[in-house]
């Protein structure tokens, strides 16, 4: 019985992930709005139902597609995160990591920019329905800054790891238009702009800048309220 029990749950998650992985190759080949949700069931081999069950709209699969990005993304820092303490070297780690998971998916990811730049879309990433992706990529920033020997002020601190997700979108913004071989724009953008970052975070601390930093940091509040 208990064998039973726990087979359930891996078949549940291989049809899960076999109806992602079909959608996904279906979206490049057909394009995203020529592709049906019985299209992806009748490539994946299950019913339309059981597709539905899983999945209730082709917005939730993209949806599935971040979500499972961003845990491949965590994995990928953990290396980095572990190993260094200083905040530039993990800055610089987990933006790379970032970059190192979605490249296979480049050939594609302006089909899906399109409509995640949508602000009604549930795929934009300041959607509702992002927000357990986007928590979980703010989480990620919170480790670099909180694991690092970073010493700031501590409104300051707090905002910060949102502010580098917002930094890091803005490359994946830049990656998603980046023609260069295996992407090495984007990993030279980064590379460029990290020491840049770090020093603007470190300069934060210095008597002139606090009254600066204080004001960002009133701003960040205010928006978001």
């Amino acid at each position: 019985m208990a064998n039973v029990t726990e087979t359930k749950p891996a078949k549940s998650e291989q049809t899960r992930a076999l109806i992602v992985q079909t959608a996904l190759r279906l979206f490049r080949e057909r394009g995203y709005e020529a592709t049906t949700m019985r299209a992806i069931a009748k490539e994946a081999g299950v019913s339309v139902g059981n597709a539905y069950y899983y999945f209730g709209s082709k917005e939730e699969l993209i949806q599935a597609y971040y979500d499972e990005l961003q845990e491949e993304h965590g994995k990928a820092c953990r290396a980095v995160l572990d190993r260094e303490r200083d905040f530039a070297p993990r800055l610089l780690g987990v933006l790379k990591a970032r970059i190192d998971t979605m490249v296979p998916y480049h050939q594609f990811a302006g089909k899906f920019f399109k409509f995640a730049a949508e602000p009604t879309s549930p795929l934009n990433p300041f959607s509702a329905e992002s927000g357990p992706a986007r928590a979980a990529a703010v989480a990620i920033y919170r480790e670099v800054v909180d694991g690092s020997t970073l010493k700031i002020d501590p409104e300051f601190r707090q905002e910060l790891p949102e502010l580098l997700w917002l930094y890091s979108m803005g490359i994946v913004l830049y990656w998603v238009h980046d023609s260069s071989p295996g992407c090495r724009k984007t990993y030279l953008l980064v590379e460029r702009t990290v020491p840049l970052v770090d020093r603007m975070v470190s300069m934060s601390r210095l008597p002139g800048f606090k009254s600066v930093t204080r004001e960002l940091v009133e701003i960040i509040r205010e928006v978001r309220a």
